[in-house]
């Protein structure tokens, strides 16, 4: 390249250069203070510098927990003090015992979250109405974040955590995070996708948790563990996410392999014990192929329990093709990865982790 082209380049560059800096300083300010849009369309300002903050309302510590940002929060919901040992996140981090209570279950108190004096306030599940009067009260910029979940509405999570990631200066977290879903979401799907639906056994998953605890009944069409490694739900056909189906409808459907969400597992227990003669006549319970998986919907979607329990059930029904795969070691990598721990052990303490269910 000649000098008068390599000049022209130079120059180009430079005007680029400094209109993505134009932009960047329209959108975000130069005066120690970002402009940002939150995920309920509220363009709101917070400080460059951010050292303190609090996520209120379901999932909202569990992605500060992913993004590793725990050092910042400086409060948490009351949850996390009496129930603290069913989240991997919450288990993971034993520092939240100690940190100050900022009010109830869902949303907390703006006067004790105030008494924490956070730079910013990161609320899942809130309306923009909800969040400029929370903001109106306290005087703290408020975040809203979308939750999403990993099927239909994964965009939505991994634009949560680029949110995060921009606000707080973890971008490179945040990416790092979405490639690990991506990853693992990829491989599951790689390693089923061509098994034939005529060799797939029918499988059921019950006692799935909604809004509480609930028993074999409690089920849902659309299970990600299930979708994730291509499974026949017997449920998938029904036109909503959670059900709560009849009896007879499970004896109807007759499904090969029953799994069992271990949040209703002693619901689930007491439904057979007071019909036995009823569930009996399943061909999974004749055969004894009834499985534990980890509960995974606590104060929102734990999404690496998801996870996990997509390889465990995968190792299950189609062993030949996790022949590669040790469920409670991936578990591990999973839990170290997101919530920076290895929390199984602990979780089979309290649940009983992964394992044939038995019912004599």
């Amino acid at each position: 390249m000649n000098n008068k082209g390599l000049f022209g380049s130079i120059i180009i560059s430079v005007i680029i250069i400094g209109t993505i800096v134009s932009i960047y300083m329209i959108d975000f300010g130069i005066d120690g203070e970002d402009t940002i849009t939150d995920m309920a369309g509220r363009k709101i300002t917070v400080p460059k510098q951010i050292d303190r903050v609090v996520g209120i309302e379901a999932g909202a510590l569990r992605l500060l927990v992913y993004m590793n940002v725990t050092d910042l929060v400086v409060g948490v919901e009351e949850i996390e003090h009496t129930s603290n040992n069913t989240r991997p996140y919450n288990i993971a981090h034993p520092e939240f015992q100690n940190l100050p209570s900022i009010g109830p279950i869902h949303g907390g108190d703006s006067e004790l979250i105030v008494a924490q004096s956070p730079d910013v306030i990161f609320w899942t599940y809130a309306e923009a109405g909800e969040a400029d009067e929370l903001q109106g009260k306290t005087g703290i910029p408020v975040i809203v974040l979308r939750y999403g979940d990993l099927e239909a509405n994964r965009e939505t999570f991994y634009e949560a955590l680029q949110l995060l990631g921009q606000i707080l200066h973890k971008e490179a977290r945040a990416e790092e995070v979405i490639s690990f879903f991506e990853t693992i979401i990829g491989d599951l799907n790689t390693r089923t996708q061509d098994i034939s639906e005529e060799s797939k056994p029918a499988v059921y998953v019950g006692g799935v948790s909604y809004r509480g605890s609930h028993g074999l009944t409690s089920t849902e069409a659309k299970y990600a563990p299930f979708d994730f490694i291509n499974a026949k739900n017997v449920a998938g056909g029904v036109e909503s996410d959670h059900i709560f189906i009849d009896p007879e409808q499970l004896i109807e459907w007759n499904p090969d392999i029953i799994f069992v969400d271990e949040g209703g597992l002693e619901l689930v227990l007491t439904d057979i014990a007071n019909d036995s003669a009823f569930f009996n006549t399943l061909d999974a319970v004749k055969q004894e192929k009834l499985y534990c998986v980890l509960p995974y919907n606590y104060y929102t979607a734990n999404f690496g329990s998801i996870l996990a329990d997509a390889y465990y059930i995968g190792s299950v029904v189609y062993p030949s093709y996790f022949e590669t795969i040790d469920p409670i070691e991936k578990t591990s990598e999973i839990y170290s990865f997101l919530v920076g721990e290895n929390v199984y052990e602990i979780i089979v303490e309290v649940f009983g982790g992964f394992k044939p269910l038995e019912l004599n």
